[in-house]
């Protein structure tokens, strides 16, 4: 994951950090809403880039907590920066699954692009299932996946391995990793908000289960 972790330092300190979060935002607003946060809601956002989920959970869920983890310090640092306004959003850097994430058990899980690159998925989803109380539900979002053939180059591009999965494939993972699937769709933008146009056609790829 060393690998991954220089790609994101480097994102971050270009500002690309910033860049992400325009081109993510209208499917990840998506993806958090199906997650129904309250106001005393615990929430983790695992690979959280520069924060700008958490800041949006921490803004739904006022008397709850709102964390973010990623395995780039330089993106945790970012997220720091920008999340001064928000006293109930807090930030660690650290490899998932191994990391040890503060407030947990949560209520609501989020992930926007980070479970195709880790090496052990399967491991990933256990311990999302761990993480989550008895009910809390997990949303996974993935742009780099089979039926989206715009994105089947990106691996040789960025340098780093990349695991292509199917709906299905996404689907039967939860399955294994102990995680119900009550939900899974393509989270397809307007054409003008859209930075890429594949976004508004294929979409992006939310799958999310509960314990």
């Amino acid at each position: 994951m060393n690998e991954v972790a220089e790609l994101f330092d480097g994102w971050a300190r270009s500002g690309r950090a910033e860049g992400m979060e325009r081109g993510h935002a209208p499917a990840a607003r998506m993806a958090l809403d199906r997650l129904g946060l309250r106001d005393s809601s615990t929430f983790l956002d695992i690979g959280c880039g520069n924060g700008y989920v958490v800041r949006w959970a921490a803004s739904a869920a006022p008397l709850g907590r709102a964390v973010g983890i990623d395995l780039s310090g330089e993106m945790i640092a970012r997220a720091r920066i920008l999340s001064t306004g928000c006293p109930n959003a807090e930030f660690a850097a650290g490899s998932f699954p191994e990391i040890d994430p503060p407030g947990a058990p949560y209520d609501a899980i989020f992930s926007m692009e980070v479970f195709y690159y880790l090496p052990d998925l399967g491991a990933a989803l256990r311990r999302v299932r761990e993480l989550l109380r008895p009910g809390g539900s997990f949303a996974c979002v993935v742009d780099y996946y089979a039926e989206n053939a715009e994105s089947h180059s990106w691996p040789s591009e960025l340098g780093v391995p990349m695991k292509l999965l199917d709906a299905a494939g996404w689907a039967d993972a939860f399955r294994r990793g102990g995680l119900t699937v009550i939900d899974q769709r393509r989270l397809r933008v307007r054409p003008e908000e859209a930075t890429a146009a594949w976004k508004a056609y294929e979409g992006s790829l939310m799958t999310l289960g509960c314990r």
